[in-house]
């Protein structure tokens, strides 16, 4: 039986090679953007949000080759995201992924603008018509339309607005439940519908998947905010203890630790119960949401 660690580890080759050969390498002009870019998006991470495209594709009977090119350009609009929210103006943190965030080491002017350059390639990428496998244009433009919807006013900028609006205030459970939905759990939910449609998911399994997506995208930013009070950077890659300084809004802040806790393993609980009629094919998502809730970093 296949491994977790080693299912992650093959998918994120895969998942790494293909974005090695989609990003425009260094030597185009200017020189800068594109070194900018790669800094980023080959810093390391899990890539959970491709992998989750790959695995929700898989589990409905699909291939990678099909969905490599969506799941790549998801992985440019969370790295996007990333680099600008360690700006100043932002989260102001000095690491990601256990290396200088990409304003400390290019500045915060070509920060922006790799930001921007990789939020508008990812819509280049999926938009273009040489994509592999059999996928139809209505199949193609309805994931277009749903990763814009969440990426977007709608999505992780409405969760980030909101987020930065509620720093330092008292705010209520439903406003932090939008923030995490908006901020985090719209990007993986979609991460996941787009392998399913892209793969030629029924309705059933469709609908059984984007309720596995959104209790999984929950869980993933309450562990993220637990992480950030009991991890070190050493392990984390990244600053810890941010949140409570900025004094941001999360469920160990309003509910205490054990409490989310609990909630995260609930989420997950009932993410394995929505896809319990999926087949051996759906191992890795089985696993991915278990991992979720017991990562150390």
């Amino acid at each position: 039986m296949l491994s977790l660690d080693t299912y992650l580890k093959e998918r994120k080759k895969i998942v790494d090679e293909a974005l090695e050969r989609y990003l425009p390498g260094k030597d185009n002009f200017p020189p800068t953007i594109f070194e900018s870019a790669r800094y980023s998006v080959f810093a390391g991470g899990k890539r959970l949000r491709p992998v989750l495209c790959v695995a929700s594709a898989e589990a409905v009977g699909g291939n990678i080759e099909t969905v490599l090119p969506v799941a790549c350009a998801i992985e440019m609009i969370h790295t996007y995201s990333l680099i600008h929210d360690d700006l100043p103006a932002m989260d102001d943190d000095d690491y990601r992924r256990g290396q200088l965030t990409n304003h400390k080491v290019f500045g915060e002017g070509i920060a922006v603008l790799t930001g921007d350059a990789l939020l508008t390639e990812a819509f280049h990428l999926m938009s273009k018509r040489d994509l592999p496998g059999n996928v139809s244009s209505d199949s193609l433009v309805a994931v277009i339309n749903e990763i814009s919807k969440a990426a977007g006013f709608f999505g992780m900028v409405g969760g980030q607005v909101a987020d930065l609006e509620s720093e330092g205030k008292e705010v209520d459970e439903k406003t932090l439940h939008y923030i995490h939905v908006h901020k985090t759990e719209a990007l993986i939910t979609v991460s996941i519908r787009a392998g399913a449609i892209l793969a030629g998911a029924s309705e059933k399994e469709l609908q059984a998947l984007s309720e596995y997506g959104r209790k999984i995208g929950l869980a993933f930013q309450i562990a993220d905010d637990i992480l950030d009070i009991e991890s070190t950077r050493e392990v984390l890659g990244k600053d810890t203890g941010s949140d409570e300084e900025r004094k941001k809004v999360t469920y160990p802040a309003l509910l205490g630790l054990d409490p989310s806790r609990e909630k995260a393993f609930e989420l997950v609980e009932g993410a394995l119960s929505d896809i319990q009629f999926f087949d051996e094919k759906a191992m890795p998502l089985r696993m991915i949401a278990k991992f979720i809730v017991e990562r150390k970093s």
